[in-house]
C-alpha cells in the first residue's frame, strides 16, 4: 500500500488554477519528483500537502503508523500537527526558514525530540552531535547558532532537524536552490546517502532537471497546474512523451 494516496487536489487563486485534478502516490522509501517552470503549480501543491495552504476539492489519504488511514483535508488542526510533528518533515529551499535562527545548532535538532517529549539534556546533546556528524558539520559547531554558518551547512542543519524525529515522508522545497554547484553536488550527495539510509519516502519540488535525475525514482511534470506526463525518472527524461517534457528537457525554456 502506499504511504500517501493523492486524488483530484484542486486550487484557485481567484481566476488562476494553481492546482487541476493532481493525483499521485508516494510509496515507503521511494524519491518522488515534481518538476515544472515558475507558476507551473508544483509549490502550491506541496504546500497542500503540508497544510500550509487549504485545497479546494479532493482527497489525501494518509497511513499512519498510529492512528490508520487518515483523510488529511478532513483532519482537525490538532490531528495534522500531531502527524507533521511525528511522521512528516519539511524542508524549505531556504534554510532560515526552517531553523530557529537565534537558536544554537544543538537546540535546533533537540527542540523535535523534546516536542516528543524526550527530556533528558545529556542525551539530547548526544542525539545532536551524532546527527551534526551525519550531515557533516563539526560537533564543535554544536553550540553555534545557524546564522554563523554557511548556507550549505545551514540546509545540511534543516535537513538533521527534520530527519531527527525519524519521519516516514519527508517534503522538499528546492533544496539545493541558492547554493552554488560545488555545495549543491555535496548536499546531493548527503541527501542520497541519508534517504536511502532511513528508508524516508520524499516528494522533491524541483525547477532544476539534474537534480531530479539524482535523486528522484519517479516525476510528475506539471504545466499550468495540471500533470502532464509522470513516469519512471531515466525513462522520462530520456525519452520524454510529451511536448512540454521535451521542452524542459531540451532547456528550451529555460526553467
Amino acid at each position: 500500500m502506499p504511504l500517501l494516496n493523492v486524488e483530484g487536489i484542486n486550487k484557485s487563486f481567484g481566476r488562476q488554477q494553481a492546482c487541476r485534478e493532481v493525483s499521485l502516490e508516494l510509496w515507503p522509501g521511494e524519491v518522488l519528483g515534481i518538476v515544472g517552470e515558475s507558476g507551473s503549480g508544483k509549490s502550491t501543491l506541496l504546500k497542500i500537502l503540508a497544510g500550509r495552504l487549504p485545497a479546494d476539492s479532493g482527497f489525501i489519504h494518509y497511513r499512519s503508523t498510529e492512528e490508520g488511514i487518515v483523510e488529511l483535508l478532513g483532519a482537525n488542526e490538532a490531528q495534522r500537527r500531531r502527524l507533521m510533528r511525528r511522521e512528516w518533515g519539511f524542508v524549505q529551499q531556504h534554510a532560515r526558514d526552517g531553523l530557529r535562527m537565534g537558536f544554537s545548532a544543538g537546540a535546533n535538532i533537540g527542540e523535535p525530540m523534546m516536542a516528543l517529549g524526550q527530556r533528558d539534556y545529556g542525551h539530547l546533546r548526544n542525539i545532536a552531535k551524532d546527527w551534526l556528524r551525519a550531515v557533516e558539520i563539526p560537533e564543535e559547531r554544536l553550540d553555534d547558532a545557524p546564522r554563523t554558518f554557511s548556507g550549505g551547512m545551514q540546509q545540511r542543519l534543516q535537513i538533521a532537524r527534520n530527519l531527527v524525529t525519524h519521519p516516514r515522508i519527508v517534503l522538499m522545497d528546492e533544496p539545493t536552490g541558492g547554493l552554488d554547484v560545488s555545495v549543491q553536488a555535496r548536499l546531493l550527495d548527503l541527501l542520497r546517502r541519508l534517504v536511502h539510509e532511513h528508508n524516508v519516502a520524499v516528494i522533491l519540488v524541483t525547477h532544476d532537471l539534474g537534480v531530479a535525475r539524482l535523486l528522484a525514482d519517479r516525476l510528475m511534470v506539471m504545466r499550468r497546474g495540471q500533470v502532464v506526463e509522470a513516469g519512471l525518472t531515466d525513462q522520462l527524461l530520456d525519452d520524454p512523451q510529451h511536448a512540454y517534457t521535451q521542452l524542459l528537457v531540451s532547456s528550451v525554456l529555460g526553467v
